[in-house]
Order: structure tokens, then C-alpha cells, then sequence
């Protein structure tokens, strides 16, 4: 990044609140000296936070708010009283073009239904999707839907196949990265006809993605695919049950090595490499997950981060923010628009004929 960029943040999201929001806006600060922050909330209880800190303070606006969402609040509910809030002003400031992102650590589903109402989705996106990092054997990868909605149509899985893309490049630094669909099988035949519609779409030679096919859920941790695709519901779920295995084995690991003193003996002498472990599988290094298809960059980072988990947020909107990605993907969304015609016009023919 060269030229100066503002990021948005909603300054009472997240449960440790404002402490830690700050403590995160520090660290990202001050190796990232052409970042501004217009920051949401409480100045009551943010400009002392603020003012403790040696990069950020200079570089921070405060935007006093009256009232925050809480982490227990229902997104309807959210939306009804949203105005005035901090999540509300934080994302305002984006469509009025004062930041190019904005990160929140509060309520998911608050945070998704204002961005929908505020921002609105992009010409050419039919519904927007939860994009985030997830870490494998190959370093991170993309992995989309994961949650903004339950289910996809096969023209929708194909936006999504590209926006991922976008995701990967700027975010990830990938030159071409890999594109597949999660299946239940990786050949051709698997799956049901909206996943196999798809792939002949991404197939399409006027789809520039570097589409490899289907992927099946033991590929995404080995990271064959850069970019994996797939609906709201079996992202989550895939989502979920990854996070649960990683701590289930975690709990495994600790319990054998401290259930006997050979155990904790072993355990001082792998220490080395169990940090090394640790910090392979540290869910903070992953994240920052991105609505993406609205019109304007929202990163969500997780509630329940630390400071240094927080600036990995505020990495990741840099990086969206800074990539143009409305622009970015707007030819190809044109090429899908047109393949998408094509095989409507190629369906009318043979049903007319078969008429």
C-alpha cells in the first residue's frame, strides 16, 4: 500500500470490547504508517484507550456513537435499532466513501443484515457470500460460503468461484489461483445437477478462472485448491466440524502429555516444536472473514480475538480495500452473464425442437 487508506472500525464490537479493538488498531499501526482509522463508539471509552497508545492515536479518528449491538441481539432487531449505534456508523462511513473498509468484531448476523441494507449487493451478484482463510498443509487457502446463506444455485456458485478468486489475489497474493467445487466425489459425475451445472459454466472457455473441478471435504485441509467453493449450509457445517476436530485433538494433546511425568518430560523437551504446531493451527493467524459481493469491503473478525487476532482483521480489509474489487471482478461477471445467456438461448433451441 502507497497511497493513504482509511479504515472504518466499529470501536465496541467483540467480547472484550473496546480494549481490545484498540489494542488491535496498536499493532497494526505501527507497521502500517499510511493507514487512518475512523473508529466507532463510546469516546468516553475510547479516548482514553486511545490515548495510551503511541502509533494509533495520531492516526485515529473518534466518531462518538450513543449505543453498540450486543452479541446476543437478533439481526432484525439489530436493523430496527441499528442507527446511531457504532456497527451502524462504522459501515455508513464506507458508502459515503470516507473509509474503504470496515472491520467489526460484534454480532455476525447484525453485522451481515446492516451491510445488506446499507452497502446493498453489487450489479452482477445475486447474493453475497462469507468468504474466509483457512489454513492447510499449503499455507491458507479461500473457502466460500461459509454462512451469509443456506443455499446456491449453480449461477450463484459461479459468482461466488469468482469473487473467491479476487479474494485469493489480493488477499492471499496468488498469482492464478486454483478454483474447485466442493463434492462428494472429484469426478465429473458426483454430485447433484446445480453442482455439475456449475462446473460446466466454470468450464466455459470464455471463464478465464483456473477451475480444476471438484474438490471433497479431506482436500480442503491438504489445500488442493486455492479457492474452494461452496453453498452457505455445507460451508458452515464444514466449518464448524474443522474447528471442532482441531480442538478435540488439542485437548487429546495436552491430556497425554501432561497425564504422566514422562509425559510432561516429553513434552518440555518437544516444546520447540510444539509451539511451531501451535502456531500453525492458531485460528488468529486465519482471521478476518469477508462479506463478499456488497457494495463496499465488510470484514467480520472473530468475537472473541485478542489484539493480535484483530490485526489480522484489519490486514485483511487493507488488503480488500486497496484491490479495487468491485472493478476487479466486473469482467468476469461479464463473461458469466454472457455464458450464462448462451446456455438459456441453447435450452429455448432445444426445447422448441423437441416441440
Amino acid at each position: 500500500m502507497t497511497e493513504t487508506q482509511v479504515i472504518s472500525i466499529d470501536g465496541m464490537g467483540g467480547d472484550d470490547g473496546a480494549q481490545m479493538v484498540i489494542a488491535g488498531i496498536e499493532r497494526f499501526a505501527k507497521s502500517n504508517l499510511d493507514t487512518r482509522f475512523l473508529v466507532f463508539g463510546d469516546e468516553s471509552v475510547l479516548k482514553p484507550l486511545l490515548d495510551a497508545t503511541q502509533h494509533a492515536k495520531s492516526r485515529s479518528e473518534i466518531r462518538h456513537t450513543d449505543k453498540s449491538v450486543s452479541m446476543e441481539a437478533k439481526p432484525a432487531q439489530a436493523v430496527r435499532q441499528g442507527k446511531g449505534t457504532s456497527m451502524w456508523g462504522a459501515i455508513e462511513a464506507v458508502k459515503k466513501g470516507e473509509a474503504s473498509a470496515v472491520v467489526s468484531a460484534g454480532n455476525t448476523g447484525a453485522l451481515m443484515a446492516m451491510a445488506k441494507l446499507i452497502l446493498r449487493t453489487m450489479e452482477g451478484i445475486h447474493r453475497p457470500a462469507l468468504c474466509a482463510s483457512w489454513p492447510t498443509e499449503r499455507g491458507l487457502i479461500a473457502v466460500l460460503d461459509l454462512g451469509a446463506d443456506i443455499t446456491a444455485d449453480a449461477e450463484q456458485l459461479a459468482e461466488f468461484a469468482i469473487m473467491g478468486d479476487a479474494f485469493a489475489k489480493a488477499v492471499h497474493h496468488k498469482k492464478e489461483p486454483s478454483v474447485a467445487l466442493l463434492n462428494i466425489g472429484s469426478e465429473d459425475m458426483k454430485g447433484n445437477d446445480t453442482l455439475r451445472y456449475a462446473a460446466s459454466m466454470l468450464n466455459e472457455p470464455e471463464m478465464t478462472l483456473n477451475y480444476i473441478g471438484f474438490v471433497e471435504g479431506n482436500d480442503i485441509s491438504f489445500g488442493k485448491a486455492d479457492v474452494i467453493v461452496t453453498d452457505g449450509f455445507t460451508g458452515n457445517v464444514a466449518l464448524k466440524t474443522a474447528e471442532g476436530a482441531v480442538k478435540l485433538i488439542g485437548q487429546f494433546l495436552r491430556e497425554s502429555l501432561t497425564s504422566s511425568l514422562f509425559g510432561k518430560i516429553g513434552a518440555l523437551i518437544a516444546k520447540p516444536a510444539l509451539n511451531r504446531l501451535k502456531e500453525k493451527i492458531d485460528p488468529r493467524q486465519a482471521n478476518g472473514a469477508v462479506f463478499l459481493g456488497l457494495k463496499g469491503i465488510v470484514v467480520k473478525s472473530h468475537g472473541g480475538t485478542d489484539a493480535f487476532g484483530f490485526e489480522k482483521a484489519i490486514s485483511v480489509a487493507a488488503d480488500m480495500g486497496s484491490c479495487h474489487f468491485a472493478e476487479f471482478i466486473e469482467p468476469s461477471l461479464a463473461r458469466l452473464k454472457m455464458v450464462v445467456e448462451e446456455n438459456e438461448k441453447k435450452n429455448l433451441s432445444e426445447t422448441e425442437a423437441a416441440e
